[in-house]
Parts: structure tokens; C-alpha cells; sequence
């Protein structure tokens, strides 16, 4: 068998063994696949769906002269094909770091939407560096300080009274100091995970106990003990997941909402073990007796705080973060309200998500802003991470009714936000009212 050749100018033929090897490669075609695969791999890393992922590769196939571009996406990996002619190259690349970043997702989202047909690699590439490289828009301090805030404003919302809400703020702020230390170190993220929700629930403790022996009062423990670790709530994969599970995109949303479930699995049991080392009972807490109007400010202040704060946890602009702030008020004080006033609190929730979803998408394009780091965080308020730690608590002290109860609970809300943010997605974007 002779060995393979290849014609030159002249005539003659030449072994390809003896060719360079830029001879025997696609090379344009390599290049372009790779900042696709690039691109891709940087908008997983920041935290958003499939969908927009997949979105954004096939922006940037099209600007730099692909013909076609298909991608498989699940939670922490990317399997891409490009096709050029009768030529196609496929990659595969795996994202480790699981985070959210609201301010890359908006830049990356804007850089290739703008993208114009005949962009070079190099000019994508030029522009996905300055993203790439941007730093944090907060310092790790302030990152700590935001989960307090949204963490004291879930206690309010639980029924915990000043002075728990007080500790909780303290307790999630030391509890999202240490997970992000040690996280950044490259430890096992559940075992992070765990030791976050630890030092929250401990020094939740440890305030309340400083606070009882100087005031000489007896606090109510639940309301705040379980609020101090609802920064561990994955509420963005959560949400995400269940939007992707909501294209059809199965590999994704399976993989996100059991990266969820394990979170919440490993953090629940922090609290459980604590709990009982401390000799707590997790119940829940009476509800304030306060007059309407200032119950309904109130809400809304710790809505909007809420909100802000786990905005801000996921490093979105300041702007986006109020917008978000101001739409998830109006959503939960709106929920909460209907609840009183006897709707079945599935009802309201999806009712209040429509809303969200609806007012999302209508201040989006007037300040710049992808829909997702609108609409996500001002539903995360409405997450039941209470009831899903009550749930593991429950199933662990044997209290099989009670946890059902709680499970079964939970698990309706999460259905109704999503129900309401699909719902809200169609009505306002043709990809998702129809299949294309």
C-alpha cells in the first residue's frame, strides 16, 4: 500500500507525511470553532441557562462566517459542533467553577448580540478578553454583607422580630465571608457548602446568646436560626433549571436541579446537626401583630431588601440590582397580600410571577439589561428555602408527616414560580411561545 498523497502545482504529487502540518488542519475552521467554544464556555461559567448560552454561540457562529452551529449544554459542560461547508469540527469543553455572575452574563449577552456579520476570531476574541479579565464589581467584604441583607430581610418576611433579624445579618455575612474564602481555595464545593451553613448557624447562636445575656430576655430561636443559612439557597440554578427543563432542554434542567437539590441536601444537614448538638426545635414562629398599612410597608422594605441583596450577591450592576429590587417588591408584597386575603398561595405565586416576569421584560431593553438578572432575583424571595430545610430537619427527627407537609409545599411554589415565569416568557418572546 503506497502512503497518501497529495497534488502540488507542478504536477507532481507530494507524501502528505511530508506536508506542515497547517496543511493537513482546518485551520480557519479550528480557530472559529474555538472562540465559539470560548464564548460559550464563559457565559456557563457566569451562571446562566442553556437556552442563552446556545444563544450566544450561535450569535458569534454566524457574525464570523460559520454555516452552522449546534451545541450540546448541560450544568458543567459544552459539546459543540461547527460546520463550514462539507467540513465540521466538534469540541468539548467542562466548566468547574459552579457561580453566577450577572455583570459578565450582561456584557457577554450585549457583546454578542452587537456582533456584526463578517467579525474576525480576532476581534471576538479581543472583546470576550476585556470580559474575561474584568474584575469584580464588589469587594469579598461586601459580598458577605449583601447575603446579610437579603438573609435579615427573608427573617422579617419568616416572622423573626428586630432582634433576630439582627443576628441573622451578622450570622449570614459571617456564613458567606467563609464559604467564599474557602471556595475561592478550590475545596469540594458541598463540603463548602456545609461548613458555610455551620458557621452561620453557629454564630446565629452565638449572637443570640450574647444578646440574651445582655438584655436578660428569652429570643425566639426558629425564624432566624433558618434564615441565617438561606444564602446557600441555589435559588438561581433552581429557577434556571426548571426554565430549561421548561424548553425541553432535559440534559440541562436535570443537571441543574439536581446540583440544586444536593446543595440544599448538604447545607439541610449543617442545620440539622447543629440543631440538635444546640438542642433546638425548628417550628414556626407567630405572626407580628402589626397594623396594615405598616405591615404592608414593611413587607415591601424587606421585599426590595431582600432582593437587592441577593442581587448584589451575584455581582450585578447597581442599576440592574434597584430595577430588580423595585420589580420583586411589587411581586412579593402582591403575593403576600393575596395569600392574606385567602388565594391559595400557589395561585398567588404564579399570579405574582406573571407579573415579575411581565414587568422584566419591559425594563430590560430600557436599561440594558438581559431579562434573566431582572427576573431571577426578584423571584428568589419567593423560594421557599424554609420549607426545604424544615423538610431534611423533619425527615431526619423522624417526623415523617411534618416533613411531607413541608416537602410537598415547597416543592408546589417552586412549580408556580416557574409556571409564572414561563408563562410571563411567553407572552413577552416569541422563542419561547414558539418552537423553532
Amino acid at each position: 500500500m503506497t502512503a497518501p498523497h497529495q497534488s502540488r502545482n507542478d504536477g507532481r504529487m507530494t507524501p502528505l507525511s511530508d506536508l506542515p502540518e497547517d496543511a493537513l488542519e482546518p485551520v480557519g475552521l479550528i480557530r472559529q470553532s474555538g472562540v465559539v467554544l470560548r464564548t460559550g464556555r464563559l457565559m456557563l461559567s457566569a451562571g446562566t441557562g442553556s437556552y442563552r448560552v446556545k444563544l450566544a454561540m450561535q450569535q458569534v457562529a454566524r457574525a464570523i462566517g460559520l454555516d452552522r452551529h449546534s451545541a450540546h449544554v448541560t450544568l458543567t459542560e459544552i459539546t459543540a459542533t461547527s460546520h463550514r461547508g462539507l467540513i465540521f469540527r466538534t469540541e468539548v469543553a467542562e466548566i468547574r467553577a459552579i457561580a453566577v455572575n450577572a455583570d459578565r452574563i450582561s456584557r457577554l449577552e450585549a457583546m454578542t448580540a452587537e456582533l456584526p456579520a463578517g467579525s474576525t476570531v480576532e476581534e471576538v476574541n479581543a472583546g470576550l478578553d476585556v470580559i474575561e479579565a474584568r474584575p469584580y464589581l464588589y469587594p469579598a467584604y461586601a459580598n458577605g454583607l449583601f447575603a446579610g441583607l437579603a438573609c435579615a430581610a427573608f427573617a422579617f418576611l419568616n416572622n423573626g422580630r428586630l432582634v433576630e433579624c439582627l443576628s441573622v445579618a451578622v450570622a449570614a455575612t459571617l456564613g458567606q465571608w467563609a464559604r467564599r474564602s474557602i471556595l475561592h481555595r478550590g475545596f469540594n464545593h458541598f463540603g463548602v457548602t456545609m461548613t458555610a451553613a455551620a458557621v452561620a448557624c453557629v454564630a446565629y447562636l452565638g449572637v443570640i446568646a450574647v444578646v440574651d445575656t445582655v438584655t436578660g430576655s428569652t429570643s425566639v430561636h426558629q425564624a432566624g436560626f433558618v434564615s441565617a443559612v438561606l444564602f446557600l439557597v441555589p435559588g438561581f440554578a433552581l429557577v434556571t433549571g426548571a426554565l430549561d427543563l421548561a424548553k425541553l432542554d432535559f440534559s440541562a434542567g436535570v443537571s441543574r436541579t439536581v446540583y440544586a437539590l444536593m446543595i440544599l441536601l448538604a447545607s439541610a444537614l449543617s442545620v440539622w446537626a447543629v440543631a440538635v448538638a444546640a438542642g433546638l426545635t425548628i417550628g414556626s414562629p407567630p405572626a407580628m401583630d402589626l397594623a396594615p398599612a405598616v405591615l404592608i410597608a414593611l413587607r415591601a422594605l424587606a421585599s426590595a431588601g431582600g432582593v437587592l441583596g441577593f442581587a448584589l450577591m451575584f455581582n450585578t450592576p447597581l442599576k440592574m440590582a434597584f430595577t430588580a429590587a423595585g420589580i420583586g417588591m411589587v411581586g412579593n408584597v402582591a403575593r403576600l397580600e393575596m395569600v392574606d386575603r385567602g388565594v391559595v398561595v400557589q395561585a398567588a405565586t404564579t399570579l405574582s410571577c406573571v407579573v415579575i416576569g411581565v414587568l422584566a421584560a419591559w425594563a430590560a431593553p430600557r436599561i440594558a439589561s438581559p431579562n434573566i438578572t431582572l427576573s431571577v432575583p426578584a423571584v428568589l424571595i419567593m423560594v421557599p428555602g424554609v420549607a426545604a430545610y424544615r423538610t431534611v430537619v423533619s425527615f431526619n427527627d423522624g417526623k415523617i408527616i411534618d416533613a411531607l407537609t413541608n416537602g410537598v409545599q415547597g416543592s408546589f411554589v417552586v412549580v408556580s414560580i416557574v409556571v409564572g415565569l414561563v408563562i410571563a416568557k411567553s407572552l413577552t418572546d416569541r422563542e419561547w411561545a414558539f418552537e423553532t
